[in-house]
């Protein structure tokens, strides 16, 4: 198996930092999320950024869109949006008397979902084949998505007016899921100042392709996992599955994920190798929006974060041998 070289690795940091630098320039204080959204592209995993509305979540997914020379599209989730507009459609063509396929706007290298939850669950299972298999059928044919692919949902908590909650099976299919949380006093001030006379995305130009994102992926994906240290990830998902405040725990497609973001958290801090410390600093923003809490989870007023925090710090760290 081909691993990853120090040149690999290099380039996949260079890449980060400027998209990081860039996106940073109009998401003031919001390091942590955007670090994490770059590492969910750079493992092309979907991204899915929860939180209250007006907190940066669309101004985040539009910043890493504009910072990448690719096809990005932005479908916005309403009540009346169906799974054709999503798609595709197949339309009659009176010239040449056959049905042409129209792609929907899932056909980009980036799709923005904005408040993925407003739409009926119909509409939502629209992207489970993409998201999964980065190709959408239609009329018996099949039709691949191109790379890289990465949706970016955002999305307002289920107690807002006029959401849906996410099916099990769709949540699943986000590798990352990450909160926004409202901005520091001095960030809010520089907001005022940078925003509140121009458009911020305006500053914002691409500082990769989409090839150039591509080969960050596949560089990624070369770098360095010991047995141990895999071990480690699925004793982590595995204890999920049996914690008594839980009462789902964490899918296999979960441990891929884990692993993957993993490697590209690594290869973007410069390292040709997964440590313990990347599983730990993953683990809440991987498993916590696969897992729901049992009758006694609720019952003890804790949420899944706390359940998974709790479940990293007891599982053993695999000890590195001298």
């Amino acid at each position: 198996m081909e691993v990853a070289t120090t040149t690999d690795v290099q380039a996949v940091q260079q890449a980060a930092s400027a998209i990081r630098e860039t996106v940073g320039r109009v998401i003031a204080g919001k390091g942590e999320a955007i670090a994490l959204a770059v590492t969910a592209l750079f493992a092309e995993s979907h991204l899915l950024i929860e939180d209250v509305p007006g907190v940066g979540k669309t101004m985040l997914a539009r910043a890493i869109a504009r910072a990448i020379d690719a096809r990005a599209s932005r479908i916005q989730f309403t009540p009346d949006l169906l799974p054709s507009d999503i798609t595709g459609v197949s339309v009659f063509n009176q010239h040449t008397r056959e049905f042409e396929f129209k792609p929907g706007g899932i056909f980009a290298n980036i799709v923005i979902a904005d408040e993925i939850n407003r739409a009926s669950p119909k509409t939502q299972s629209a992207l489970l084949e993409a998201m999964a298999e980065r190709r959408v059928s239609a009329d018996g044919i099949t039709h691949p998505l191109p790379r890289p692919f990465v949706v970016v949902a955002t999305q307002n908590p289920i107690e807002m007016e006029g959401t849906y909650p996410l099916p099990e099976a769709q949540r699943d299919r986000f590798g990352l899921r990450i909160d926004m949380g409202y901005p520091s006093h001095q960030d809010e001030v520089a907001m005022l100042d940078h925003h509140g006379e121009s458009e911020p995305l305006g500053a914002i130009s691409p500082v990769i392709d989409a090839a150039g994102v591509v080969a960050c992926i596949a560089a990624a994906r070369r770098v360095f996992v010991h047995h141990a240290v895999k071990d480690y990830l699925v004793a982590i998902v595995h204890r999920t599955r049996s914690a008594g405040d839980l009462r789902l725990g964490a899918s296999p497609r979960a441990s891929l994920q884990l692993l993957r973001v993993a490697k590209a958290q690594a290869a973007i801090g410069g390292r040709l190798y997964v440590t313990p410390d990347d599983i730990q600093a993953l683990a809440v923003p991987t498993l916590a929006h696969r897992v729901l809490l049992s009758h006694e989870g609720h019952l003890s007023r804790r949420d899944v974060t706390e359940v998974i925090r709790g479940i990293v710090a007891d599982v053993p760290v695999p000890q590195r041998r001298a």
